[in-house]
This record gives structure tokens, C-alpha cells and sequence, in this order.
């Protein structure tokens, strides 16, 4: 600490770069302090820095790193409260462009596996952001001092030695309900649970928090189901969604969309307080919508569409500019590929010549003219032959009464079961429908070209997070906005950390399916952590774990994708 402390009184008033002098490991009395990066200029992204805090120091039990999803959930409460300490303490050192800023990477609503806040087997480590102070492009040495000395350890001391163990430990009990529950979703052949009470509508279109004086969610008498978690002898009851075929109705703005999107954000875990708590959904359920103007690399969609009007093969299609049908069925194909055993659409975002087709437009364009066969003639296929379940919003029409195992009606956000009448209607109105038997187990597996990966501009690799749904990779924008379960920029930044690693490791030099590089990706966060992934020191601290599925969206999504 002395020697930092000596270092910043010999170089106050100089030049900036002279804060490259600071770089180095320093000991304080109940923890160390590494500056592992140093901006080359006040306005630059901020120096990194990380705490190395003994775990004897710090009263956290055992057992509550035993498991990693107990792990996770030590991490972000911990990076929680840390980031509400820097908050309270933002104005306290100040200069030009980013000097005083001191950040870590916040979380949102979800709980996922950062590297804000990492433990190892006698550590626990925190990387921060920090604005190395500065008068123009002079150094501020008396401001850096005050927050190597003063500001930081009020932070630690607050928020990690001072940590209030009983909001860590519900947190915990939380987290391990969340668990159960998953579990009893597996045991039990259900793809989602919504608790009575939920509160799924969100403050607004750019808010994740929850809406004041909503309408609490309450489970349809026939449909409520009522699971055991631990550290309680009450049972938890709501929504049980069974695996099979759900379809959602309702009128506009009465809650359908609503509660689609919080079983597709179910995937995920929610901080207490959030109102989605206890909405869980088996963790391969994917996103399913039209995407115009997507790029596709031998994608195998000859499901739902064959005989182009210019002969071109759906076995392995491809387009630079895929129409909104096309883009869909090749989300479904590409979303099966990497796993997923649920598929959860709305109307709204869905291309309506993809999801149905009525008698009287079968009656004027025959069969033979249509390439596209909707997805409501293998709907039920999917489910029946390979276990693929789908849960639909659909408002404006009941064709899928007929194949749906499940109606919901949603009326003012309420929800009640109409699957008797909904069985009714579809038998009082029937319509012919021509099925499929194809199974994609039996399609060819994709294999990525190396040359799909290239990163280098000149002498230099150009990846760069430009936000939450844009990576630039190379030459190449990949384009995320419509992959709507990434939802975090940390996420995004692990992604193209992934992408750059399977670059430098020359791992497609060795004919790697889709599916073996996601189960490589999967074992090396597993055996290394996801810091295995940071591109640099600089990134380390900034990264949440992304499911296979939003690995493999973004891969998909490379315009310099090259398939065999």
C-alpha cells in the first residue's frame, strides 16, 4: 500500500502515461490490490483493477459455494452490494473525461454468472472499472491517492466485510427454491411454471422493473399445481404448463404477449423483489420470430418450405436476405440444432403465411404452387415424434385449437383454461390440414468452415461490443436485436470473447459441428470459468455466462458464416 501510495506522490502533476508506473500487486491489511490494466488517457475506457479478499476475511459459508447455481447467486448479491456502495460514494473524486469513476459490472433483473465477483478455493476476487483521475491530461496524484486509500476500502468494508449475512443467506434460500423448482419441472414433464401472485408486467418497453398495481397472476383452478420447496413446509402453487402444445388467446392488450414473455424470460433466475421470482421455464426454450433481411448458411428448412420457384435446394438453403418465412423456419431448425426442446412463439412477431393457412387460400393457391407448409401442419409432428414442445400466442385465429393440448385465455390479465370450448369451436369448424413425418435428427449436421471466423483487419484482430445486440466481428456486423433472450451487454461481450477464442484456437480447423463447438464452449466455461473467454485483462470483470442458444444465434448470424 506504501509503495502505491509513494508512486502517486512522485508522479502527481506529470504526464498521464506516467500512471503506467501504478501496475503491480499491493498489499493492504485484510486483502491485495491489482492494477492489471492502465488507460492511456483520461478519456480512455477506465484501468482495471481487481481485489484479491481472502475468504477467511469474509463471512460467507461453505456450503454456499458448494453448488454453482449457490455460487451465482453469492456472486451477483455480493456485486449488488458493492455497486450500491460505489454509488453512494460517486462524487467523491472528480477530473477530466472518466477520472473518479470507479464501476463494476452491474447486473440487471437476472441472476447470471458473472465475473464481476469470482471465488476460487481460498480467494474471492472483484474487478472494478477506475477512472484514474486527471486535470486535462495532467495526473491528479492527490484524487487517485484518495481513492486507493480512502474510497475503496470504505467500498470493501461496507458492502463485503460488513455484508449483512442474513440478505445473502435469502437470498440463497431464494435461489435454491428456484432450483427445486427446476428440478420438479424436469421430474414432472412440465416446460414452464408461473406462481400465483406473479406480477409479469414490466414499468415500461425500456424497464425491467416491475409495473406498480398490476394484476397478480393467478393459476386457472384446472391447471394450478402446487410444488414443495425447501426451507418452507408450504407448498408453492400456480401455473403448471405441461409439455405438448400451448396455445395463448385473448384480446389486444389483455396480457397474451405478457405472459409469453415472461415464460421465455423464465429461462433465467430473478433477484428478489423482481415479481418474476417464481416464473420457470426448462432452460432450452427459445425465441421464435420472423427476422427479415437475416443472413442463412445451409440451413436445412425443407420442414416448412421446398419447391422454390427458382429450384434452389431447402435442404441446404441459404440467402443473404432471407424473407420473413424462410428466417423463421431456419430460427426453429437452427434453435433445434443447438438444443432446444421448446420453442415459444407470438403472432406479433411470427410471418403469417409461416404460422397458417386458411381453407380459402387453399383453394385458390393449391399446394403445388405453395412452398411454404406452415408451421400449424408440424406443430403437432414436432411434439409427437421428437418431443418438441411449443407454446403460441395467437389472437387473431383459431387454427390451433385442433392441436393444442392447452388454451388460455387471457381476459384484463386474467388467465382461465379454454381448452373444452376451444376443443368445441375447432370441432364445429374443421379444417384440413397435410402432415409431416420428417425428423430433423435425421438431417446432415452442419459443419463451420474455418474461414468463417476472421477477425483481422490488417495487423490487428477488430472484435468490439458496440452494445447489447451489435458485435463487430472483422469485417462482419452481427446483428442480435431480434434474439430476445440476450439480456445483457456482459452476455453479448462473452459471445464475441467466445467467437475470438474459437478463432484463435484454430478450432474449426478440425471439421467441429454446431453442436461440438457448443459442447466444447460448454465444457471450458465448466473446467475454466468464463474468464477463460475474456479477449484481454481488460474484459475479464465484465461477463455473464450466455446459454448455448444465444452463442450459436450470434454464430448463425456471422455474415462471413461458411457451412459444409
Amino acid at each position: 500500500m506504501k509503495k502505491l501510495l509513494q508512486i502517486l506522490k512522485e508522479i502527481d502533476g506529470k504526464g498521464y502515461p506516467n500512471y503506467k508506473r501504478i501496475q503491480g500487486r499491493y498489499k493492504w491489511p485484510h486483502y491485495e490490490v491489482a492494477v492489471n490494466y492502465v488507460q492511456g488517457d483520461p478519456f480512455a475506457s477506465p484501468s482495471k483493477i481487481c481485489l484479491h479478499i481472502p475468504l477467511t476475511n469474509i463471512e460467507i459459508k461453505k456450503e454456499w459455494l458448494r453448488d454453482k447455481y449457490r455460487e451465482i447467486c453469492c456472486k451477483d448479491h455480493i456485486t449488488r452490494l458493492i455497486h450500491k456502495s460505489l454509488k453512494e460514494e460517486e462524487e467523491r473524486a472528480k477530473g477530466s473525461g472518466k477520472s473518479g469513476m470507479i464501476l463494476i459490472d452491474y447486473p440487471g433483473q437476472e441472476v447470471l454468472n458473472r465475473t464481476s465477483v469470482t471465488f476460487s478455493a481460498s480467494l474471492m476476487t472483484v474487478s472494478l472499472s477506475v477512472g484514474l483521475p486527471a486535470k486535462g491530461r495532467r495526473i491528479l496524484g492527490k484524487q487517485a491517492e484518495l481513492i486507493f486509500k480512502t474510497l475503496l476500502p470504505a467500498i470493501v468494508e461496507k458492502s463485503i466485510f460488513q455484508m449483512n449475512i442474513k440478505e445473502l443467506e435469502t437470498a440463497i434460500i431464494l435461489t435454491d427454491q428456484q432450483q427445486a423448482i427446476r428440478a420438479y419441472l424436469k421430474e414432472h414433464e412440465l416446460v414452464s411454471f408461473v406462481a400465483n401472485g406473479s406480477i409479469l408486467p414490466r414499468k415500461s418497453g425500456v424497464s425491467e422493473l416491475p409495473l406498480q398495481k398490476a394484476v397478480p397472476f393467478q393459476s386457472p383452478e384446472e391447471l394450478e399445481i402446487a410444488i414443495p420447496i425447501p426451507h418452507t413446509t408450504n407448498h408453492l402453487r400456480g401455473m403448471g404448463v405441461k409439455k405438448g402444445v400451448t396455445v395463448i388467446v385473448g384480446g389486444g392488450y389483455h396480457g397474451k404477449s405478457t405472459l409469453l414473455q415472461g415464460i421465455e424470460r423464465g429461462v433465467y433466475n430473478y433477484r428478489k423483489g423482481d415479481g418474476r421470482e417464481f416464473v420457470i421455464t426448462e432452460n432450452t426454450a427459445v425465441k421464435i420470430r420472423a427476422e427479415d433481411g437475416r443472413n442463412v448458411e445451409k440451413v436445412d428448412i425443407s420442414l416448412f418450405v421446398n419447391n422454390l420457384p427458382n429450384g434452389g435446394s431447402t435442404a441446404e438453403f441459404s440467402s443473404e436476405n432471407a424473407s420473413g418465412s424462410t428466417s423463421q423456419a431456419a430460427n426453429i431448425i437452427e434453435a433445434l440444432e443447438a438444443g432446444a426442446r421448446t420453442l415459444v412463439i407470438d403472432e406479433d412477431t411470427s410471418a403469417t403465411n409461416f404460422m397458417i393457412r386458411d381453407m380459402r387460400m387453399k383453394e385458390l393457391i393449391s399446394s403445388q404452387e405453395e412452398p411454404i407448409t406452415p408451421f400449424i401442419d408440424r406443430v403437432s409432428t414436432l411434439y409427437e415424434q421428437e418431443g418438441i414442445s411449443s407454446i403460441l400466442v395467437m389472437g387473431g385465429s383459431g387454427a390451433y385449437f385442433e392441436k393444442a393440448h392447452t388454451v388460455l385465455k387471457l381476459n384484463n390479465y386474467n388467465c382461465t383454461d379454454v381448452t373444452n370450448q376451444a376443443k368445441e369451436i375447432a370441432a364445429k369448424y374443421p379444417e384440413e390440414h397435410r402432415y409431416a413425418f420428417t425428423k430433423h435428427e435425421g438431417r446432415k449436421e452442419r459443419i463451420v468452415r474455418p474461414e468463417s471466423l476472421q477477425s483481422e483487419q490488417g495487423r490487428k484482430r477488430m472484435i468490439k461490443v458496440r452494445s447489447k445486440d451489435t458485435i463487430q466481428y472483422g469485417k462482419s456486423i452481427i446483428n442480435l436485436h431480434y434474439v430476445e433472450q440476450l439480456v445483457n451487454e456482459s452476455q453479448t461481450r462473452a459471445i464475441a470473447g467466445i467467437l475470438s477464442h474459437i478463432e484463435r484456437k484454430n478450432l474449426l480447423c478440425s471439421s467441429k459441428t454446431m453442436k461440438d463447438l457448443l459442447k466444447y464452449v460448454q465444457q471450458e466455461i465448466e473446467r475454466h470459468g468464463l474468464k477463460h473467454f475474456a479477449s484481454s485483462k481488460k474484459g475479464e470483470g465484465e461477463l455473464a455466462e450466455p446459454r448455448a442458444h444465444e452463442i450459436a444465434a450470434a454464430l448463425n448470424r456471422l455474415r462471413s458464416l461458411s457451412m459444409i
